[in-house]
């Protein structure tokens, strides 16, 4: 998304066109960090899934799960809270899997956050 600088037409402005144009600026930014933080976690994931490493078992790979159910949680309430629509297809664009989907909400266990 690009946004351009207000302008403030007449110059007497109260800096409000200013203020939201950085309010927008960092929601959008918020946005694009949870969803590299998504994408990290979907990644590590998949990787576990393509190749568990030596000595790990299946309480390693739930943790993996429950983080991207964390990561997708955030990443899914600033999407609505910038009422961005669309959710379903975002889920199906970014290959969320189903067991990430249904562990999607804050993490009981200790946060990766």
């Amino acid at each position: 998304m690009v946004l351009r600088k207000p302008r403030m037409v007449g110059g007497g402005g109260d800096g409000m066109d200013v203020l939201q144009y950085e309010v927008l600026q960092e929601t959008a930014a918020v946005l694009a960090r949870l969803g590299r933080k998504l994408q990290d976690a979907l990644d590590g994931l998949a990787a576990f899934d393509a190749a568990p490493p030596a000595g790990w078992t299946a309480d390693d790979r739930d943790a993996l799960v429950r983080a991207a159910g964390e990561a997708l949680w955030y990443y899914v309430v600033q999407r609505e809270v910038m009422r961005i629509p669309a959710t379903d297809a975002m889920l199906r664009e970014l290959g969320v899997p189903r067991e990430v989907r249904l562990r999607m909400g804050l993490n009981r266990g200790p946060s990766v956050w």
